[in-house]
């Protein structure tokens, strides 16, 4: 029996929240620092509990939890599971496993206590080799995307429409059609069948709850929970609170398989729901704000608000500013973005800005849709179809259950390039170091670390529905089960994948500092740079020459020759990843972003001519470096990150930190919302912003415990500033006190 005094939408939204700053709080004792995305993830019984180190996709290391009794049936020598059949058949023997999590101040059963990619050791099949690029890999210390998960979007609208008894019938229907796919078919229907026992098990359990609960408002609470899920076992969501349900069990799984956080344009799939609902009388919006927080209590889903229909009109409804409201009460980490565009409603921009000050959690994010749709076109992308791409992750977009991306996963480290094209340069005897030497040296050592990466796209093309294919993406796809073919083989319609470029500021810095320090002013010779480059700075002498160098008017600080570097740099990167496809044939989309791995790839990169000392964290995305002019005026920024735009439809983030000062009045709300629609206006792409009261980040960065219930946007991702290692909170210090 539950004891509760009231059981208001409000009182059981705070014990909610108090719930998840209990599991926050353990999990930040058993796991420690947590560089990422807030999961939803509940620690398992601590007689359950085995601690393990993974690494992700970006390289970060990851202290993950897995079940004691949970053990993985292997079919390759390795130990590992590879192929559709094996992983469908061991995550539905997870699911079956897998404990009963009904809260009863919740409107939606479900939660998760582990994540089915912590099992996946070793995460690649070594049958398949790929020695033959590992040494440039190496070289130019790729982010090379070979064996990356997810980072596309499914269509909901699948889901909503089929069912899971529906998705079966289209398994049963096509596998006929498709005999060599039968090992995918089988991977498929595992998934379905574990998800429909995970609900029906759910189902019993809280009818069961139900049965056993005095409190006449729980019990009809639990009744309701048990109904719901019965329902959807076998058919397609009808209501509203049953389609926020199903969404929540899909996301959940998607996050247990491999850690998938899109949603996409939710505003919109659950739009005809909720005017059903609402006409009828049987929906207000007080439940529908309350049922959108049970979900997003659960997990940080990347989610888009706003923007264009295939026809270029506005999609913004009711709907899209209840999930905003969901947000706002909560005041937890989430993944928002906000369309920002010529026909976007404004008052949709405008209750965000409202929002980012008032709860300060870098909440919401703005999405420089008519930008986005502009440049995605120039990949021969008709306009119809480009307006429908859906927000989706930490600063990428996606055609809902169209196109496969591997967005943010594959990155060019121009400060690695950059090092290997100095040293390239300086041990050719037969000619003397120049500035357009360097240059020269750069663009080929660029061009080849593209070509490179490209060779390990089409590997990762060419093998990984053989390794672990997307079972539970491919559900809510146009194309894979039609076709037998995983979203990562041609099962959807576009392949289209995105490349980064990072450690921006810190290569157009080191161009600038180079060409005035050494060849216009020649204070020190190249082979003396070189040394202070190995010795990283060493003694007196060489902090006078760091200083030196760091001294040069930088990235950012308006009219120097850093920023016409800047934007060299992003033209030739642009102009390279364009210049032709993988070797396979394959489209590649040129941005500028390192999420937050610049900090694990500055460990890789010695000491670089900007000043940076060896081993150091690298630029951030597209920002200049911090302290970039005395001033830090938001307007140069912003202008900086607008210049640094490849422009074909993957984003280059403005991240910007702000005095909550700013805000106060209608006065200040407005210049920032001018602010944004001005970067916007310039050919920026997205915004992420941070609220800060930069006297209480700083005692939350001397005392993290304090300040348990801080939440701030990290980089595309937001987290609890407390539950961030030293590293990544140093990194949020050194913008605001610069910005």
């Amino acid at each position: 029996m539950t004891q509760c005094s009231e059981y208001t939408y409000a009182a059981r939204l705070r014990a909610l929240q108090q719930t998840k700053q209990r599991h926050t709080e353990e999990k930040r004792q058993v796991i420690g620092s947590m560089d990422m995305d807030d999961h939803g993830l509940v620690l398992p019984p601590p007689e359950e509990r085995d601690v393990v180190q993974t690494i992700s996709g970006s390289g970060v290391p990851i202290t993950d939890v897995l079940f004691k009794s949970f053990k993985i049936r292997p079919n390759h020598p390795s130990g590992g599971f590879f192929g559709p059949r094996s992983c469908g058949e061991n995550f539905r023997r997870l699911l079956e496993m897998h404990p009963i999590m009904i809260d009863p101040m919740s409107a939606l059963a479900g939660g998760y206590m582990t994540t089915f990619s912590s099992y996946r050791q070793p995460s690649w099949n070594p049958d398949f080799n790929y020695d033959h690029l590992k040494p440039e890999q190496e070289r130019y210390k790729l982010t090379h995307g070979i064996g990356a998960v997810q980072h596309f979007c499914q269509d909901l609208e699948i889901g909503f429409r089929l069912g899971w008894q529906g998705l079966q019938e289209k398994i049963d229907r096509c596998r006929p059609l498709h005999p060599q796919a039968a090992e995918f078919y089988d991977g498929l229907e595992h998934i379905v069948r574990g998800m429909q026992n995970w609900i029906s098990r759910h189902a019993q359990a809280a009818r069961e709850m139900a049965e056993a609960e005095s409190h006449a408002d729980i019990r009809r609470n639990l009744m309701e929970i048990a109904a719901i899920n019965e329902h959807l076992v076998s058919a397609p969501p009808q209501t509203f609170r049953q389609a926020v349900q199903w969404m929540h069990w899909y996301q959940l799984a998607a996050k247990m398989y491999n850690m998938s956080g899109s949603l996409g344009r939710i505003d919109l799939y659950l739009w005809p729901f909720y005017s059903q609902d609402t006409a009828s009388g049987a929906l207000n919006d007080e439940d529908a704000v309350f049922y959108l927080a049970c979900h997003l209590i659960n997990d940080t889903s990347y989610i888009q608000l706003g923007g264009p229909d295939e026809a270029g009109e506005d999609t913004t409804n009711p709907l899209s500013f209840l999930v905003l409201e969901a947000a706002h009460r909560l005041k937890i980490p989430a993944n928002i973005g906000v369309c920002v565009g010529e026909r976007v409603d404004p008052k949709l921009l405008r209750r965000g800005v409202e929002i980012l000050f008032e709860d300060k959690t870098g909440i919401p994010k703005f999405l420089g849709v008519d930008n986005t749709t502009e440049g995605y076109c120039k990949n021969g992308i008709p306009a119809s179809v480009a307006r429908q791409r859906s927000y989706s992750g930490c600063n990428w977009s996606a055609l809902p259950g169209r196109e496969y991306t591997l967005n943010d996963c594959v990155k060019i480290d121009f400060a690695a390039v950059f090092d290997v094209a100095l040293r390239d340069m300086m041990a050719d005897a037969e000619a003397p170091p120049s500035m357009d030497r360097l240059w020269n040296c750069f663009h080929v050592h660029l061009e080849r670390a593209i070509a490179v990466t490209a060779a390990g796209i089409d590997f990762h093309l060419e093998h990984m529905h053989q390794v672990f294919p997307e079972l539970i993406l491919d559900l809510l796809c146009h194309g894979p089960i039609e076709k037998g073919l995983d979203a990562s083989h041609g099962g959807v319609e576009f392949t289209n994948l995105c490349v980064d470029g990072a450690s921006l500021a810190t290569v157009a810095d080191s161009f600038a500092a180079l060409e005035q320090r050494v060849e216009r002013e020649q204070r020190l010779s190249w082979q003396e740079l070189l040394r202070q480059l190995d010795s990283d700075w060493q003694g007196a002498e060489g902090e006078r020459i760091r200083q030196m160098m760091r001294s040069v008017p930088r990235f950012g600080s308006g009219g120097s020759r850093a920023d016409d570097y800047a934007v060299k740099i992003v033209s030739l990167f642009t102009h390279l990843v364009k210049a032709k496809k993988t070797p396979a044939g394959h489209n590649m989309i040129p941005g500028i972003f390192s999420w937050a791995a610049h900090i694990l790839m500055g460990k890789m990169v010695g000491a670089t001519p900007n000043g940076r000392h060896a081993h150091a964290a690298l630029s951030h995305g597209p920002n200049p470096d911090p302290g970039f002019r005395k001033d830090g005026a938001p307007t140069a920024l912003a202008l900086a990150v607008a210049n640094s735009q490849c422009g074909y439809g993957n984003t280059s983030p403005l991240q910007i930190e702000l005095d909550a000062g700013v805000g106060q009045g209608p006065d200040g709300r407005e210049a920032v919302a001018s602010l944004i629609k001005t970067h916007f206006d310039l050919g920026g792409t997205q915004i992420n912003i941070n609220i800060v009261d930069k006297a209480k980040l700083l005692a939350a960065h001397r005392n993290p415990a304090d300040y348990p219930d801080l939440v701030v946007r990290v980089t595309g991702f937001s987290a609890y500033f407390a539950s961030l290692s030293p590293e990544f909170r140093q990194m949020i210090i050194d913008r605001v006190l610069s910005e």
